[in-house]
C-alpha cells in the first residue's frame, strides 16, 4: 500500500458522497473583507502581511487586528474558505478531507529505512489550515518540554507558553476531566471539550491501564502529562462542530484585517539596509503582483512551506539555492533542516457485536444518514464522536528491561554525534521520567495499513477499534527543500523516517505494549479477536523469530501522524537556528516566522495547542 491510512479515508469519503450534497459557503464573519482572489479592491500596501492562513497565521492575524486597531493587516491563504463544509465541521467525519482539495497532498521521497515506502504528508490547504483537517486532539506536553530558554531562547518556557495556550481556548468543564482550575483557559476563541459520545466499550479503557500500573490523570493540561485519561478535543460543545482557527479566531477579528484566499505567495521581497541586515519590503504573488508591507512580513506557512518561501526568497543554504538556480541573499544553513515528526503503528481489533465504532458510519449508509440528520438537527449523534481515550507513559512504566536497553541504544547513537535537538531528546530520555516517550490512543475505528475488510468478505460490516502507539521523541531528523525556483514545483521532503535503530526498537516495544493492553481485562472482554496484524503474521511470543516479524510489521505499517516541526528552528544560529527568540529570521530586520516550524525539539503533545500558543506569543511580541 503506497499511502498508509488512505484506504480508510477514501472509503469514508465515498460513504459521505452517498449522503447527498455537502454544504459550502464563501466567507466567515468577523474581518473587514474576505477576497477569493486578488483584485484592485484588495489594495497593494499594508502595515503587516501574514503569509499562510492556517492554524498559526489565522490566529496571529486576528490578534494583530485586535491589538493594533489602527494598523492595516493582510492575511494571504493559498486555499479556499470553507465555513459550511460538513466534512470539516462534523467531528465524526475527521479524516474525510485528507487527500481532497483541502489538502496539499504532499508526499515524501522514498524512505530507505521503511522499504522505500513513499509516505503521505497531509497538510491543510484551506483557511484554518491543518486545524481544519486534523483529528482535533487537544493536549499539552509535559512542562520541561517547553523550556526552550534552555536552548538559547530567552523568554520561552512552560510559564509563557502555558499562558499563551490558555489564551487560545475556552474549555467546557466535564465530569471526565478534573475540576475548574488554572490549567485551562475559559475565554479564548477555540472551544474545547470532552466528547459527549463515549463509545460503549470505552469505559474499560481507564481501568485496564490502571491494572497495568498507569494512574488516572484528570489534569493533563497542567504540565504533567503522564497517565491515562479522556483527552479534550477542539469541539464546540454547544453545536458539536469542529472548532478550528478559521471559525474560532476570525469572527473576533477587527475590520482592519483583510483575508485573501486562493492565492499563493511566490517569495518575500528583500532589500539592503544599513549594515548586513536585510529588510522585507513585501511579497510577490504567484501572479507577479507585488504587495508592500510598511512594518513586517510574517511567515506562517507551516513546517513544510515556510522554509521553502525563505529559500525562494534567497535565504538558505548556498548549495540548496544554487541547485534550484536561486541567488543567495542571506546564508542561513538551517533553513529546511531539523524536521522531526511523530510516527505511529497500530493494532486493530474486531469488536463484539454489542459494541459500535465509527466504522458503522462508513459501511452502513442507512445508519449514517440517520446520524447525520440528528447532527444537522442539533441532537446527540454518533457524528459528534472523536478519539479521546489516551495514555502517556515513559519506558520504565512499560518495561524496566526495555527502558535500560533503549537508553543504552540511544546513548550509543547520539551522545557524541547527535544534533542539538537530538542531544536534548536524549537528556529527557535519560534524566527526566516526567517526559512521556509513548502515546497510546484508542482509535474509535479501523486504523492501519491492511485495509478495512473488503465488501463480500466475512468481516465486512463489522466494527473495529485500533490501539495506536506513537513514538513521541523519535531521533530521526530530516529536511525539506525547494526543487526549483518555481513555487509550483513540489518541494523535496525527506523526513528520514525510522532511519536509526532506536526508532525501530521503540516502535516494536510500543506495539508489544499495545498487545499487552489489549489482553488485559476489562478491555480484553470487548473484542472478538485481533484483526491486524494478527498473531499469524506477528506471533505474540518472545524470541528472535517474533522480534523479526515485529520489525517487518513496523517497517511496513508505521505512518506519520502529521505533527512535523522544526524546519525553521528557534535556535542560536550556530546550532542551525533560523529564527531568534523574537521569531525574527536571522539576517533580517522585520521578517518573522510563527508556526510549528520554529519548534526546536518535538514535544510529546499533538501540536495544534503549541501552534496556537506560538501565534499568541508572536502577536504579543509584535504588538
Amino acid at each position: 500500500m503506497k499511502f498508509t491510512m488512505m484506504t480508510t479515508c477514501f472509503r469514508r469519503f465515498l460513504v459521505l458522497l452517498s449522503l447527498g450534497p455537502i454544504k459550502l459557503a464563501v466567507a466567515f464573519p468577523g474581518p473587514g473583507e474576505i477576497f477569493g482572489q486578488y483584485g484592485e479592491n484588495v489594495g497593494v500596501e499594508y502595515d503587516f502581511i501574514v503569509v499562510g492562513g492556517g492554524t498559526a497565521g489565522t490566529a496571529l492575524a486576528t490578534r494583530l487586528s485586535q491589538g493594533l486597531p489602527h494598523a492595516s493587516i493582510l492575511l494571504v491563504e493559498a486555499g479556499p474558505a470553507a465555513p459550511g463544509e460538513e466534512r470539516i465541521n462534523i467531528p465524526g467525519m475527521a479524516g474525510s478531507t485528507l487527500g481532497t482539495v483541502y489538502d496539499w497532498n504532499f508526499t515524501t521521497v522514498p524512505q530507505p529505512a521503511t522499504k522505500n515506502r513513499v509516505w503521505a504528508a497531509n497538510r491543510g490547504k484551506v483557511l484554518g489550515g491543518s486545524s481544519a483537517l486534523n483529528f482535533m486532539g487537544w493536549n499539552r506536553a509535559s512542562a520541561p518540554e517547553y523550556d526552550w530558554a534552555g536552548l538559547g531562547n530567552v523568554g520561552w518556557s512552560w510559564d509563557t507558553m502555558s499562558a499563551a495556550m490558555k489564551r487560545s481556548e475556552t474549555f467546557t468543564p466535564s465530569p471526565y476531566y478534573g475540576f475548574p482550575g488554572i490549567a485551562r483557559g475559559y475565554s479564548g476563541p477555540v472551544n474545547t471539550s470532552i466528547n459527549r459520545i463515549i463509545p460503549s466499550y470505552q469505559p474499560s479503557w481507564i481501568p485496564t491501564l490502571n491494572n497495568l500500573g498507569v494512574s488516572l490523570n484528570q489534569e493533563s493540561l497542567g504540565g504533567e502529562l503522564l497517565g491515562v485519561m479522556y483527552q479534550p478535543s477542539s469541539i464546540d460543545s454547544v453545536i458539536y462542530n469542529r472548532s478550528y482557527a478559521a471559525n474560532s479566531y476570525l469572527p473576533h477579528a477587527g475590520k482592519n484585517l483583510k483575508v485573501l484566499t486562493n492565492t499563493r505567495v511566490a517569495k518575500i521581497n528583500l532589500k539592503k539596509s544599513s549594515g548586513r541586515v536585510k529588510v522585507a519590503t513585501g511579497i510577490t504573488l504567484e501572479s507577479g503582483v507585488v504587495l508592500s508591507a510598511r512594518e513586517e512580513v510574517i511567515l506562517s506557512a507551516g513546517t513544510f512551506q515556510s522554509p521553502g518561501l525563505l529559500e525562494l526568497s534567497g535565504i538558505g543554504r548556498k548549495s540548496v539555492l544554487s541547485a534550484a538556480n536561486i541567488s543567495q541573499i542571506i546564508d542561513l544553513a538551517g533553513v529546511g533542516e531539523n524536521i522531526q515528526d511523530h510516527v505511529a503503528a497500530a493494532i486493530a481489533f474486531q469488536l463484539k457485536d454489542n459494541h459500535t465504532s465509527i466504522d458503522e458510519l462508513q459501511v452502513n449508509a442507512t445508519y449514517s444518514a440517520e446520524q447525520l440528520a440528528l447532527w444537522r438537527a442539533g441532537k446527540v449523534s454518533y457524528y459528534d464522536s472523536a478519539f479521546n481515550a489516551y495514555a502517556y507513559v515513559n519506558w520504565k512504566q512499560i518495561s524496566s528491561t526495555a527502558s535500560r536497553s533503549l537508553q543504552s541504544l540511544a546513548r550509543s547513537l547520539f551522545a557524541k554525534s547527535g544534533s542539538v535537538s537530538q542531544r536534548h531528546v536524549l537528556s529527557w530520555l535519560e534524566n527526566n521520567p516526567k517526559v512521556p516517550q509513548i502515546e497510546v490512543v484508542v482509535a474509535n475505528s479501523y486504523f492501519g495499513s491492511k485495509g478495512y475488510p473488503p465488501v463480500g468478505s466475512p468481516l465486512y460490516g463489522k466494527n473495529f477499534i485500533s490501539i495506536a502507539v506513537s513514538i513521541l521523541h523519535p531521533f530521526s531528523q530530516g529536511s525539506i527543500h525547494v526543487a526549483s525556483a518555481n513555487i509550483s514545483d513540489t518541494p523535496v521532503l525527506d523526513p528520514k523516517y525510522m532511519s536509526n535503530e532506536y526508532d525501530i526498537q521503540a516502535a516494536i516495544e510500543g506495539l508489544k505494549y499495545a498487545r499487552k493492553i489489549a489482553n488485559t481485562v476489562p478491555l480484553r472482554d470487548v473484542f472478538v479477536a485481533e484483526y491486524e496484524p494478527g498473531t499469524a503474521l506477528v506471533p505474540d511470543t518472545p524470541g528472535t523469530t517474533s522480534d523479526a516479524q515485529y520489525r517487518d510489521y513496523v517497517l511496513n505499517a508505521t505512518t506519520s501522524i502529521w505533527h512535523p516541526v522544526g524546519s525553521c528552528a528557534m535556535l542560536p544560529r550556530k546550532d542551525g537556528g533560523v529564527v531568534s527568540p523574537a521569531l525574527r529570521v536571522y539576517g533580517t530586520a522585520n521578517l518573522r516566522v510563527a508556526d510549528a516550524s520554529v519548534i526546536p525539539v518535538i514535544i510529546s503533545a499533538h501540536t495544534q495547542t503549541a501552534v496556537y500558543g506560538i501565534a499568541e506569543r508572536a502577536a504579543e511580541l509584535i504588538i
